[in-house]
């Protein structure tokens, strides 16, 4: 058996000693072999992006502090979360490629709704799962260097973001641990059905999840990727934690199903995931930036809202942000 590369640890209900899984689950990953996905990628019936797209929100600078809530889209699975009087960043990329390098791979659509340089004191960065579209060890460098925020990050993902920044503080977290960020304000990481990857032969070998973020006054979960399976993992979610108040839930990346079903959800299946948690309000994400899969720039809000309309529920109660867009309760 392969040696695990980050995590080491004895096994437990979803660690069998070198790979990560959801338990009752089949292994959420991308279908087929490196043929199949080069077959796909020129199969020619991937949409054809605009090569900018820029949102009309970007660009307004977040006040430094906020004592409620307010939420700002950086981009794609970027977000700037101000809750409490601290400023948290969940998978910040700001780089031009979500890619292992800069001059091939992935290219922004649109540039990040707030510029590095006008982003608040930064108190923490959540990461929660280490694909080059959530993790990206450029930008972590950047914040460390302008805001020395502690990082936070599930199992196995400390010994990639060291091997690249050596000093960084990193905590992981295995899920269900809460970590205390402030008082008054913690954050606990939950499963989702996804998985992990830097290489060919690293998959599932660092953990992967999503973030509850409480205060007294709010709960946020924020997902980053997930499939939707049997939705066993959103409804045991609700009933351990209760409802949330906020779901920040992926929209977007779901074409073609038949190869991306495994891994992510589609508008369809988003919604099912608002109605699974009892989430009052929520918002879409994951669209929109960096052009992953098949469907055309605009389908998943087009999708969402044909998505609502069939279950009548207002189109406000699930907003998909664009890039800089705020959200405030």
């Amino acid at each position: 058996m392969t040696k695990p590369p980050y995590y080491t640890g004895p096994a437990s209900d979803h660690f069998d000693g070198t790979r990560f899984f959801l338990p009752g689950q089949p292994a959420a990953t991308a279908k087929g072999s490196l043929l199949t996905i080069a077959k796909l990628r020129f199969s020619g019936q991937r949409a054809r992006w605009p090569k900018h797209a820029p949102s009309p929100h970007a660009g307004a600078k977040p006040p430094a502090r906020v004592p409620g809530l307010r939420i700002t889209l950086v981009g794609h699975a970027s977000f700037l979360i101000q809750i409490a009087g601290r400023n948290l960043l969940i998978d910040p990329v700001w780089s031009t490629r979500a890619s292992p390098t800069q001059w091939l791979g992935p290219k922004r659509a649109n540039p990040p709704g707030i510029a590095v340089s006008d982003l608040p004191p930064i108190d923490a960065v959540l990461i929660t799962h280490n694909h080059y579209d959530h993790m990206d060890l450029a930008t972590i460098g950047t914040l460390w260097r302008a805001h020395q925020p502690p990082i936070i990050a599930p199992l196995g993902n400390d010994t990639i973001l060291r091997a690249r920044h050596p000093t960084l503080p990193v905590t992981v977290l295995d899920w269900h641990d809460r970590h205390t960020i402030a008082p008054g304000l913690a954050i606990t990481l939950l499963p989702s059905q996804h998985w992990s990857a830097r290489g060919l032969n690293d998959r599932r070998m660092a953990l992967w999840g999503s973030f509850l973020i409480q205060t007294p006054g709010h709960s946020v979960l924020h997902i980053g990727d997930t499939a939707y399976g049997d939705g066993a993992v959103f409804h045991a979610i609700r009933q351990r934690y209760g409802a949330p108040d906020l779901a920040i839930i992926p929209i977007g990346a779901y074409e073609p199903r038949w190869f991306m079903k495994a891994a992510h959800i589609n508008p369809e299946e988003a919604v099912q995931v608002m109605l699974d948690l009892a989430a009052p309000q929520a918002l879409g994400h994951h669209w929109g930036t960096f052009q992953l899969t098949d469907e055309p720039i605009d389908a998943p809000p087009q999708h969402l809202a044909t998505a609502l309309a069939a279950r009548a529920i207002p189109p406000d109660r699930f907003l998909p942000l664009h890039p800089g867009q705020v959200w405030m309760p």
